[in-house]
């Protein structure tokens, strides 16, 4: 029995929401996901309808806006969640999101007498912006290191408990290796011992349920375009108290209560940090792409992708001369697969590949300490969702085998 035929994901209605698809092996959703129509056309309704600004206006156009913006907010709580919608705050994407935190939270909670720990699998946007807060602040850096499997090193973890560090980054899901972090393990103990969690849920969000109250972290953020949502859009989620407490760092209009020329209040959250006018249209397109998710059930979307991962496997396995980098059990991965082949360069092997209509990515993901560790310059990956099947798989190894045709001087 093929996937397609298990029904986790309808096939017809995939096919029909995704008709750019047809004929194009799309295996970068990692990067960004491709959108469905429903999706788009939520979006282009905001102009197709007359577009207006939200919260500004009281005629029909601003009021509709606004009703559909802050619905949105309501639908992320619930994807997420998140016990209060004030918390979900609307930003550029996952980047935009921890810079802001950095620069909030960070900047008045950090001191040269706390600790910071990062993984060594962060993303430069949950690794960025903590290393640079901790050298502006002359505070002490710890990295969390991962072992030869791909995970974080357990081992390590009594040593950062006796720390106190002040703040974790911490990716739930490794955009490279697709390691799944056991966060809901960790995250009590590193709490335990005064740790602020920050948690990159980029790769995590869009592929598996998600309970932010369940996890106990303090901070997420994610990215709609990783979720079949638009570019330009994402979420901070925060515990209520700790955004409350937190100062705005971006000015501008819908932000404030009152401007006096003694004084300015503040605006409650989430308004205080959405300064501006927003990104109207994406919000729409990233409430369209939850409605989307939850029309599958995320413990599907899950259910799909470790069936297909674990084929995906089975296959690439037998190729010689192809290492998969990360966990090789597949419930303890995502969708996504990083690898190398008979020591082609990962950009060669990623053209080639790509004349025959698959779409991977190559390069080091930006994760360059990770790339270190492993001892490489880069890999090819491979990363899946809701709209691939076996056959994909099956076209990517084939295609493989001809990349290895080209390269087959190429001395291992």
């Amino acid at each position: 029995m093929t996937l397609s035929e298990t029904r986790l994901i309808d096939k017809p209605t995939i096919k029909k929401d995704f008709p750019f698809l047809d004929g194009t092996i799309f295996l970068d959703s990692a990067a960004t996901s491709q959108m469905p129509v429903p999706v788009c056309e939520s979006m282009s309704e905001h102009y197709r309808l007359g577009a207006s600004n939200v919260h500004r206006g009281v005629y029909d156009w601003s009021v509709r806006a606004t009703d559909k913006f802050e619905c949105t907010r309501r639908k992320v709580a619930a994807f997420i969640g998140a016990q209060d919608e004030r918390e979900c705050i609307f930003t550029g994407g996952t980047t935009d999101a921890l810079n802001l935190l950095a620069q909030t939270w960070g900047e008045t909670n950090i001191t040269a007498h706390d600790t910071v720990v990062v993984t060594s699998m962060e993303h430069h946007s949950n690794l960025l912006p903590w290393t640079q807060l901790a050298e502006r602040k002359g505070a002490n850096l710890i990295w969390w290191e991962v072992t030869d499997e791909g995970e974080l090193d357990l081992d390590q973890l009594p040593e950062i408990l006796a720390a106190q560090p002040k703040l974790v980054a911490l990716t739930w899901v490794s955009n490279v290796l697709g390691t799944i972090n056991p966060v809901e393990k960790l995250i009590p103990q590193l709490k335990e011992h005064g740790a602020t969690v920050v948690l990159d849920g980029a790769q995590a969000v869009p592929h598996m349920p998600c309970d932010v109250t369940k996890l106990g972290a303090d901070f997420l953020a994610f990215s709609a375009h990783k979720m079949l949502g638009p570019t330009g859009i994402g979420v901070l989620w925060g515990r209520a108290e700790l955004l409350e407490e937190m100062p705005p760092c971006r000015f501008g209009g819908s932000m404030i209560l009152s401007v006096r020329r003694d004084r300015v209040r503040w605006a409650e959250i989430p308004h205080k940090f959405e300064g501006g006018t927003p990104n109207i249209s994406g919000v729409h397109g990233l409430g369209a792409a939850i409605d989307y998710l939850n029309s599958i059930g995320m413990d599907k979307v899950r259910k799909h992708e470790v069936e297909l991962v674990t084929y995906a496997m089975e296959q690439l396995g037998q190729l010689d001369g192809l290492k998969v980098f990360g966990p090789q059990d597949p419930a303890r991965r995502s969708g996504v697969i990083s690898f190398e082949f008979r020591g082609i360069h990962p950009h060669d092997l990623a053209t080639i590949i790509g004349r025959e209509g698959v779409c991977a990515r190559a390069g080091h993901h930006c994760c360059q300490p990770l790339m270190k560790n492993l001892g490489r310059q880069g890999t090819t990956r491979a990363s899946f969702y809701i709209y691939n099947t076996r056959e994909d798989v099956d076209v990517l190894v084939g295609a493989l085998k001809k990349a290895g045709e080209v390269f087959k001087d190429v001395i291992l």
